[in-house]
C-alpha cells in the first residue's frame, strides 16, 4: 500500500497528515482555517488520494504558519508514500474550468522542486483567508514533495473560483502523476535510473 503518515511539530504549529495514494478521495481535514479546509477537501476528492489532516497553529497571529506547515507535511507524506517512484506515470497535467475561471496545471514528480505560480487574485482575501497563502501552500508542497509544479490562471474574475480551480487542477494533475502505469512494469520513469 502506498500510504504514509507525517507528524510535524514546531513552536508555531502541530500537524499530522496521513495519505493513501490508492484511495478514493476520502477526506477529513481540520486545520482551524475554514477556507483552507475546503481547498484541502477539493485536493483529496479530485486527486482520489485519501487525506486526513489535523493541524493546530498560531491562527491568533494569522493563518500563514498553519497553511505553510501543512504544505510542508503534505509534501513529505507524498514523498514517503511514493517511495522510489517505480511504475508511476510521473507527469500530470490538467486544465480545469470553473464558472468564470480556467486554471492550467502541469507537474513532474521529479524530486527537483520548482514552482511557477501565476495566480493573480482580484482581491486580497476570500472571507478571512489571505489569497497570498495559496502560493505559500503550493511553494511548500512543491519544495517538500520534490515536485516541479506549474499553476497558471488562464482567466478568471472571482477569487474563490480562482483558488478552488487551482486546487482542483493540481489535484487532477497529481492524480495522473501518481497513478501506476501498466506499461512501466515497475521500472523507473527516468533514463537516469533514479528519481
Amino acid at each position: 500500500m502506498r500510504e504514509a503518515k507525517i507528524s510535524r511539530k514546531t513552536a508555531e504549529t502541530a500537524i499530522e497528515v496521513s495519505v493513501n495514494l490508492d484511495g478514493t478521495g476520502q477526506y477529513d481535514c481540520q486545520t482551524g482555517v475554514g477556507f483552507f479546509d475546503h481547498m484541502l477537501d477539493q485536493l483529496a476528492r479530485h486527486s482520489l488520494i485519501d487525506l486526513t489532516i489535523r493541524a493546530k497553529g498560531d491562527t491568533h497571529i494569522d493563518d500563514h504558519h498553519t497553511v505553510e506547515d501543512t504544505g510542508i507535511a503534505l509534501g513529505q507524506a507524498l514523498t514517503r508514500a511514493l517511495g522510489d517512484k517505480r511504475g508511476i506515470r510521473r507527469y500530470g497535467h490538467f486544465r480545469l474550468a470553473m464558472d468564470d475561471t480556467q486554471v492550467a496545471c502541469a507537474l513532474d514528480l521529479s524530486a527537483r522542486p520548482y514552482l511557477v505560480c501565476n495566480l493573480p487574485f482580484p482581491t486580497a482575501k476570500i472571507g478571512s483567508f489571505d489569497t497570498e497563502l495559496v502560493r505559500e501552500f503550493f511553494q511548500a508542497l512543491s519544495t517538500h514533495g520534490g515536485i516541479t509544479l506549474h499553476v497558471d490562471l488562464i482567466h478568471g474574475l472571482n477569487s474563490h473560483h480562482i483558488a478552488e480551480a487551482a486546487f482542483k487542477a493540481v489535484a487532477r494533475a497529481l492524480r495522473e502523476a501518481v497513478e501506476p502505469d501498466p506499461r512501466m512494469a515497475g521500472s523507473l520513469p527516468s533514463t537516469k535510473g533514479a528519481l
